[in-house]
C-alpha cells in the first residue's frame, strides 16, 4: 500500500472501531430489561415470572440472529444489515410500548427486539475485528466491554425516564435514542476487506480460511462448541439466579443479595478487559483455560462450601470474570482456529449455544429441582471442557480437496 492508501486503511479501521462501540452500546441496553418487570406485571395483570420469560426469549432470538448475521451481510453489507437492526429494534419498543397481553409482549419485547440486537451485535463485532487482525482480543474487549457498558449507562437512563415520563413513553424513548445510535454507527462503519491467510501475530500458521460447511466436520469446532455452551450456561445460570442463591443458600438479606448485581457487572466487566488483553500477550486458548479454572474456583465454592457473605460474593465474581472474558476472546480464537474471513458465519452457529445455555441451567433446575443438580451439572460440564482446551490443536490439513476440472 503507498502512504494515500495506507492512511485511507487506517482512517477506516478506527471509524469502523468508533462507530461499533456506539452501535454496542445501543445494543447492551436490552440487560436493563429487570427495570421493567414490575411495571409490565401491574400493567398487564401478570405475574413477574410470566413477564420475565420475554427476556428469555429476546436471548434466544439474539442467539438465532447472531447465527443468520453472515448471510444477511453477504447480501446487504454490514451498513445496511446494522441501519436494518436499529430499525427493528425501535419498532419492537414502539410495539411493547403498545402491549396489552403477554402475546404481544413476547412478539414484541422478546422475538423482534431480539432479533434486532442478534442481527447487530455479532456482525459488528466480527466485522470490527477483521480490521484489526494484529490485535483481535483487544478490540473485542472494547466492543464487547461497550455492549456491557450499555447496560450500565441505559439502567440510568431508563431508571430516570420511568419516574419521569412513566412506562409507554420510556420505551419510545429508549427505541428512539437506540435506533439513532445504531445507525450513527453504522454510518461510521466500514466493511472489513477480506484478509490474507498466512501467519498471525503470534506465528500461529493458517492452512486456510475454512468455510462454515467444512468447519462443521472438523472435531475442534465442536470442542470449543462445547466449551461456549459450558461457559454461557454456567454464566447465564448463575447470573440470572444470583440473587435467590444469596437469599436461599447464604440466608442474606434481600437488600444485601440484591448488591450480588453490583459485584457481578463490575467482575464481568473485568473478565472481558482483563482476558481480552491478555488473549493477545498469550496463545487464546490458554486465556479460555484460565477462564475455565477461575469458573471452577467459583463453582466449587457454591457446590462444596458452607458459604458466608464473603465467600459467596467471591463464588459469584469468580464465574462472572470467567464468563465475561470467554464471551470476548472466544470471536478471536474461533478466528484463530478457521480464519477471519468466514468469521461471522463460523461463530454465529457456534453462538446458538449462548441461546442454549441461557435456558438450559433454568431447565435443569425446574426439572430436577433447586440448584444442586445444576451445579454439579455445570462442574461436570467445566471439567470436560477444560480437558478439551488443553488438548485442542489447531486444524492442520484442508478439509477438502479442490475439485479437479474436467475437460469435456
Amino acid at each position: 500500500m503507498n502512504q494515500t492508501q495506507q492512511a485511507s486503511y487506517q482512517r477506516s479501521r478506527w471509524l469502523t472501531l468508533f462507530g461499533t462501540v456506539i452501535t454496542q452500546f445501543a445494543l447492551g441496553s436490552v440487560y436493563t430489561w429487570s427495570l421493567f418487570n414490575g411495571q409490565l406485571s401491574q400493567k398487564l395483570d401478570a405475574p413477574i415470572s410470566q413477564v420475565a420469560f420475554s427476556f428469555g426469549l429476546l436471548s434466544l432470538g439474539l442467539a438465532i440472529a447472531s447465527s443468520l448475521a453472515g448471510k444477511l451481510q453477504e447480501r446487504f453489507g454490514v451498513r445496511r444489515v446494522t441501519i436494518g437492526a436499529g430499525v427493528l429494534m425501535a419498532l419492537g419498543f414502539w410495539l411493547t410500548a403498545q402491549a396489552n397481553n403477554l402475546m404481544m409482549l413476547y412478539f414484541s419485547a422478546g422475538l423482534l427486539v431480539g432479533l434486532a440486537d442478534g442481527a447487530g451485535y455479532l456482525m459488528t463485532l466480527s466485522n470490527c475485528v477483521k480490521w484489526f487482525p494484529e490485535r483481535k482480543g483487544m478490540i473485542s474487549a472494547c466492543a464487547i466491554g461497550a455492549y456491557g457498558l450499555g447496560s450500565l449507562g441505559f439502567k440510568f437512563i431508563c431508571g430516570t425516564l420511568l419516574v419521569t415520563v412513566g412506562l409507554e413513553q420510556t420505551f419510545m424513548i429508549w427505541g428512539v435514542l437506540a435506533m439513532s445510535m445504531i445507525i450513527l454507527g453504522a454510518l461510521l462503519m466500514r466493511e472489513a476487506p477480506l484478509q490474507q491467510t498466512g501467519t498471525t501475530a503470534k506465528g500461529q500458521q493458517h492452512a486456510r480460511d475454512y468455510t462454515l460447511a467444512q468447519s462443521v466436520r472438523l472435531p475442534q469446532y465442536w470442542m470449543l462448541a462445547l466449551m461456549f455452551l459450558t461457559a454461557c450456561m454456567s454464566g447465564l445460570y448463575v447470573i440470572g439466579v444470583a440473587k435467590d442463591i444469596g437469599e436461599g443458600l447464604v440466608h442474606l438479606s434481600t437488600q444485601t443479595a440484591a448488591s450480588a448485581v453490583t459485584v457481578i457487572a463490575i467482575a464481568n466487566l473485568s473478565g472481558r478487559l482483563v482476558l481480552g488483553v491478555l488473549s493477545d500477550k498469550m496463545l487464546r486458548i490458554r486465556v479460555i483455560s484460565l477462564a475455565q479454572i477461575v469458573s471452577l474456583i467459583g463453582m466449587s465454592v457454591l457446590l462444596f462450601t458452607r458459604m458466608n457473605e464473603v465467600t459467596f460474593f467471591l463464588s459469584l465474581a469468580c464465574v462472572a470474570f470467567s464468563f465475561g472474558g470467554t464471551i470476548t476472546v472466544f470471536p478471536s480464537l474461533v478466528s484463530d482456529f478457521f480464519g477471519l474471513n468466514n468469521l461471522t458465519k463460523n461463530y454465529g452457529l457456534l453462538y446458538l449455544g449462548f441461546g442454549i445455555g441461557s435456558v438450559l441451567g433454568s431447565l435443569v433446575a425446574s426439572l430436577f429441582g433447586g440448584f444442586t443438580v445444576t451445579f454439579s451439572l455445570i462442574m461436570t460440564l467445566l471439567v470436560i471442557s477444560l480437558f478439551l482446551s488443553l488438548t485442542i490443536r489447531l486444524p492442520q490439513s484442508p478439509v477438502t480437496k479442490e475439485p479437479v476440472l474436467q475437460r469435456h
